[in-house]
């Protein structure tokens, strides 16, 4: 069984290349403390004091890194502030659980049921919106 202990990444070793589907080998970029793969053209930085390799171009809504367990790369995920799918699905959990029962007592008052759910929809598709935005390619 190997180690699943992160290790520190050397600049004297050769890498193979942390993207899925890539059969690349990284590179050290002279002068830098930064790896290219060989065969996709991407740029990888050390971050980390060593221990994580930090995607530089990245079309992703957050940047892709790894940390070498001495077999293998392994993803590290972001932090929940960095994704925006937390804050979309907060939004929608507001209006479900606070808004709704406030716009249905002020229905009973005399106001148009039509025109809160209007409201409503409309409030949705805001951070629908904003989640495509920030997933799409």
């Amino acid at each position: 069984m190997h180690p699943q202990k992160p290790e520190k990444i050397d600049f004297n070793q050769e890498y193979p290349c942390p993207c899925p589907r890539r059969r690349g080998r990284l590179v050290p970029i002279t002068l830098t403390e930064a790896f290219g793969c060989d065969r996709c053209q991407q740029i990888f930085v050390v971050e980390d004091n060593g221990h994580v390799l930090e995607q530089l171009s990245t079309t992703y809504p957050y940047k892709r890194a790894w940390r070498w367990t001495g077999h293998a790369w392994h993803l590290i995920h972001p932090k929940l502030g960095e994704n925006y799918l937390p804050i979309a699905l907060g939004i929608i959990f507001v209006l479900a659980i606070i808004w709704l029962p406030v716009a249905l007592k002020l229905t009973a008052h005399g106001s148009s049921i039509i025109a809160w759910a209007m409201v409503a929809v409309l409030l949705a598709i805001l951070p629908a919106l904003m989640v495509w935005l920030t997933y799409r390619r």
